[in-house]
């Protein structure tokens, strides 16, 4: 069944880009690495900062639980929420139904920036 994203039909003009992003990506908080993967996507949308999504086998899916926060984007669909089990709230975010023209980050795991140590991406 198809699921357009309402947003792409309002704003025609407005481009999200996915790519491989062809780096190392790791993500750690509080000296802990919760995710280390070599199969990144890297996502640019207008002016804001690269956003990484990782595949969950390459994220300690074990270390997260799914919360109660759900957000919504009109070009992206719904997202649920993680937090860090026994530690800090919804520190990442996945879209598990995107909408047709996001299908490539289906169920991949992207992490805030200002609730996770670091997100370093590097040639290694």
């Amino acid at each position: 069944m198809p699921n357009p994203a309402p947003g792409f039909r309002k704003v025609p003009r407005s481009h999200i880009v996915t790519q491989a992003a062809g780096r190392r990506v790791r993500v750690t908080l509080n000296g802990e690495l919760l995710a280390d993967s070599r199969e990144a996507l890297e996502m640019r949308e207008g002016d804001y900062a690269p956003v990484y999504y990782l595949p969950r086998q390459d994220v300690r899916m074990a270390r997260l639980e799914r919360s109660a926060h759900a957000t919504h984007c009109p070009f992206k669909g719904d997202a649920a929420h993680y937090s860090i089990v026994g530690g800090p709230r919804d520190v990442a975010w996945s879209y598990e139904r995107p909408y047709d023209e996001m299908v490539e980050i289906r169920d991949l795991i992207a992490f805030y920036p200002k609730r996770v140590d670091a997100i370093a991406v590097s040639n290694d």
